[in-house]
């Protein structure tokens, strides 16, 4: 079993926790074995099994401190067992592990109380990894969301937090991990994340669950801004990352693991269900410091004059926005100005603000292989005269969006940014663009 997790990704302590006891559920008696000899140089106690209708009386003579759990079980699935193992011992951690893994199954086992899901053939840095983040209490006690609310429904979460400003700030992950599934709006398939916390220093990484590769936030992973952002490595990709990464900026989230297919949900199209989640999830300081961005000169990409495209960025004490949209009627000319005091503006303004078309675009899209999940309630429709699909949000919710996915797009950068940007007429290419020359700035 080759290591094969990326070098970016900070290594877990040593899991060396002697005398904690590794329940092992498998009916492979080679997984079992390579399991045992692994936990056992670790200095972890192992139990192991091929018979899953006897793991409940096992549980009660050996009281382990975590079960690795295999999904194909005869006899008894994994999924089934590991509901038995949750009625019985809610907060003991669960692994799940598969050699036939997808993110639904994942987020399945997720929504019943799985700390982890893995999948064969597993790396011994991954799994180990895995347990170490789930032993400190990283993978238990997931939140849960299939789906956004009703279209047009705006609920904002309790708590209201001021974005920070200033100098140094504590790093934040979230307190306990998420797991939501929906639809690609790109793709049309069925997908989802897991949001696992990550320690200080890790960044936001998305993870494959088939291959355990991952895909750092940086710039020189963005691969496409055409119609959405998608990140690259490696030959895997991620698509439509905006607008989670949104939310996390709003939130001020600096270290996430985050596993999914090849695109992130669409939900309802809005950021807003990411929010309630990490609310609902907590977000928590960590012990390692970051200070944000603060823009020192101005920076114009584009031409401002004559009413053409652009978007800039000047120096400001926190981030502001002014952005105007100028599409053919019905949408019109739209200025929305945001400023990002708390995150609770956020979710108010900004977040419930969703993706929208015209309706002749989505052929074309069709043909490029696009807005395949493009649904009347994950997305605005429009023709030449209306809103065909749903009521709107707000009255200027086209422009909302625009920055929605601006705040989103800035956060490529892996902090916050402070500086006061105007934008006209720009799209994830021009956002792109500045996110660059703001990290070259940094660097003279």
């Amino acid at each position: 079993m080759d290591a094969v997790f990326h070098r970016d990704i900070p290594q877990a302590r040593e899991p060396k926790k002697v005398n904690d006891t590794v329940l092992v559920v498998d009916d492979e008696e080679r997984i079992r074995s390579s399991l045992r000899g692994i936990l056992t140089d670790e200095g972890f106690r192992v139990v192991d099994t091929g018979n899953a209708s006897g793991v409940m009386e096992l549980l009660e003579r050996e009281t382990p401190s975590l079960v690795l759990l295999d999904v194909w079980m005869p006899e008894v699935d994994g999924i089934e067992l590991l509901r038995r193992i949750k009625a019985q011992r809610p907060a003991l951690p669960v692994i799940m592990i598969s050699g036939h893994a997808n993110i639904q199954s994942a987020v399945a086992a997720t929504k019943l109380g799985a700390a982890d899901f893995i999948q064969k053939p597993f790396s011994m840095s991954g799994l180990l990894a895995s347990i170490s983040r789930v032993l400190d209490g990283g993978g238990a006690g997931a939140a849960r969301a299939d789906a956004a609310g009703p279209a047009g429904e705006t609920r904002t979460p309790r708590r209201r937090g001021h974005v920070r400003t200033g100098g140094e700030f504590p790093q934040r992950t979230i307190a306990r991990p998420i797991v939501m599934g929906g639809q690609g709006l790109h793709t049309g398939l069925k997908t989802g994340v897991i949001l696992h916390p990550a320690p200080p220093g890790t960044g936001i990484v998305f993870a494959s669950l088939a291959d355990e590769s991952h895909i750092p936030v940086a710039l020189e992973n963005v691969t496409e801004t055409g119609y959405n952002t998608t990140l690259s490595k490696g030959g895997r990709s991620v698509r439509t990352v905006e607008h989670l990464m949104s939310a996390l900026h709003a939130f001020s989230i600096n270290n996430l693991l985050i596993k999914t297919d090849d695109e992130i949900p669409a939900l309802d199209g809005s950021a807003l269900e990411f929010c309630r989640q990490l609310e609902a999830a907590g977000v928590k300081d960590q012990d390692a410091n970051v200070e944000p961005i603060r823009v020192r000169e101005t920076i114009v990409i584009g031409k401002e004059r004559d009413g053409g495209e652009f978007i800039r960025i000047e120096p400001a004490e926190r981030l502001i926005i002014d952005y105007t949209l100028d599409y053919p009627q019905p949408i019109g000319v739209q200025r929305v100005h945001f400023e990002l005091v708390s995150t609770a503006d956020y979710v108010r303004e900004i977040a419930p603000a969703r993706t929208f078309g015209f309706v002749r675009e989505f052929t074309k899209l069709s043909e490029m292989g696009l807005a395949s999940g493009g649904r009347l309630d994950n997305v605005i429709l429009v023709d030449d005269e209306k809103v065909v699909n749903t009521k709107l949000r707000f009255a200027d919710e086209f422009a909302r969006h625009k920055i929605l996915d601006l705040i989103g797009d800035l956060y490529l950068l892996g902090r916050s940014v402070h500086g006061h940007i105007t934008a006209s007429k720009t799209g994830h290419s021009d956002n792109l663009a500045l996110v660059k020359a703001i990290e070259k700035s940094l660097r003279l």
